[in-house]
């Protein structure tokens, strides 16, 4: 049996060749992720055909997730081996470009020296280097004490975790790479720095008015996200633990239990989570992961996540296929032997429009436990029976038949989902009959295993799963 959880895998210079593409497909990749905060435009549009005539060449259908960066609050350049900030220092952060300020850092923001407030903690490079607000002259420049010091390089990250920054989640960047990736029909837009189910449904509104059909992960990296968590989870498609500016965001010690949270939320509402940010981050530069690394992948696994990702790691790191071998022998040992992952029933609402095919999921689930079916197989156009199939987590495996060729390669994402291309609608009973030949002939299944399948009645009209069946293969 293959694995169930996903390796989503950051594409970058040390990924750019179609033969690595082509073995991290082999080693386990199911999602490559296209980050827009670098890079040029060409760059991501090059990328992406390499890894369509990969996966075609494969057979094999990869979902493309393009990343927007959102606002994400840099620092302009530092000497080129780095600024010595000491504690107790006058540090100034100032929009403008030419000033007499004797240590300082441009930033492009123009809202914050608005918004801070004295007293308030900023937070550079990741939280390496802490700051404390002196005061602010409400135009251009912000006066800041240095509270813990280090060596400032150019373009780091800068946090404000005490501050409302009062500017859209979606910037003008965002925008024009939004365009870039919905002509390119990726199948996932990451959505940076999220505060609210409005800003979600704010984009849902951007990608329908350019006639997208790319879902929606929204990441989990600010604490008004963590607030308004049931809220985002309602309108977005999935979601995305990104541990690394979350735990700047927020007291670091707390991130553990809020990532289980989220899961746990995220599987009972039958929406894809992610985890990511830092899972293997030492086999940038070495051979084997350190022993933390394991467990996290292990606990990110047994916690249930749809997907594990990797960032540079796979971008610019000097071991790329090693990284997803290791990563996938850790998936598959913590799935061989850890049983609490699997059963996680989740009874369906009543009064709901999806009531009846909550109900077929919900039972094709229960009984495919039951008899300890082999396999559930599901025909979908919308992929929705995929969804709430997968978040029951059945032991048996899931195989999703469907003529929407887009849906395929966009469930690449979702635990546990095999999908396949298939477009005859005769009858319910050849099309059933006719998918267990071909998963026989492929060595998916064998004589004897017991399959429950679910389908919608009547099947050429893709309207809503209504049926439930139990069958041998013969």
């Amino acid at each position: 049996m293959s694995k169930r959880t996903k390796i989503v895998a950051t594409i970058g210079p040390a990924t750019s060749d179609p033969s690595t593409l082509k073995f991290m497909i082999k080693e386990g990749v199911n999602v490559f992720r296209v980050n827009f905060s670098h890079g040029a435009h060409e760059d991501h549009i090059k990328a992406i055909k390499k890894i369509r005539l990969v996966d075609n060449e494969l057979g094999t259908h990869s979902a493309i997730l393009a990343d927007l960066q959102g606002p994400k609050i840099r620092i302009g350049d530092m000497p080129e081996d780095g600024l010595q900030l000491k504690n107790e220092e006058d540090f100034y952060l100032t929009t403008l470009k030419d000033h007499d300020y004797p240590l300082a850092a441009q930033i492009f923001i123009e809202q914050i020296p608005k918004d801070v407030k004295k007293g308030e903690k900023v937070l550079l490079d990741d939280g390496k280097i802490h700051l404390e607000v002196v005061e602010t002259n409400l135009k251009d420049t912000v006066k800041t004490k240095v509270i813990a010091g280090g060596l400032l390089f150019s373009k780091k990250g800068l946090n404000l975790p005490d501050t409302n920054i009062n500017i859209s989640s979606l910037t003008e960047k965002d925008r024009a790479d939004l365009i870039v990736a919905l002509d390119q029909k990726v199948d996932w837009i990451g959505f940076s720095f999220v505060r609210s189910a409005r800003e979600v449904i704010e984009l849902r509104h951007l990608i329908n008015s350019h006639n997208g059909e790319a879902k929606i992960i929204a990441k989990i990296e600010k604490p008004e996200a963590v607030n308004d968590l049931t809220g985002i989870l309602s309108e977005t498609d999935a979601v995305m633990v990104a541990r690394g500016d979350l735990g700047v965001e927020i007291p670091l010690e707390t991130v553990p239990i809020i990532q289980k949270q989220i899961v746990a939320l995220a599987k009972d509402m039958a929406k894809p989570v992610i985890i990511a940010t830092q899972m293997m981050e030492s086999m940038m530069d070495n051979i084997t992961p350190n022993r933390a690394e394991v467990n996290d992948v292990a606990n990110a696994v047994m916690d249930g996540a749809d997907a594990v990702m990797l960032s540079g790691e796979t971008s610019v790191g000097k071991h790329p296929i090693e990284v997803i071998k290791i990563m996938s022998r850790i998936i598959k040992e913590v799935e061989s032997k850890y049983e609490n992952i699997y059963v996680k029933e989740t009874l369906p609402k009543k009064n709901n429009e999806r009531f009846i095919t909550d109900s077929i999921c919900f039972n094709a689930c229960r009984l495919s436990h039951r008899v300890e079916a082999k396999a559930i197989i599901t025909m979908t156009h919308s992929g929705y029976t995929a969804y709430k199939i997968s978040s029951q987590r059945p032991k048996s495996a899931i195989f999703v038949f469907s003529s929407n060729k887009k849906l395929l390669s966009t469930l690449s994402l979702v635990w546990g989902v095999s999908t396949f291309y298939y477009d005859k609608t005769i009858s319910t009973d050849h099309t059933i009959a006719d998918i267990m030949h071909l998963l026989k002939n492929d060595d998916y299944v064998e004589s004897g295993d017991l399959i429950v399948n679910t389908a919608s009645i009547p099947l050429g009209e893709n309207g809503k799963t209504n049926m439930l069946k139990l069958s041998y293969i013969e």
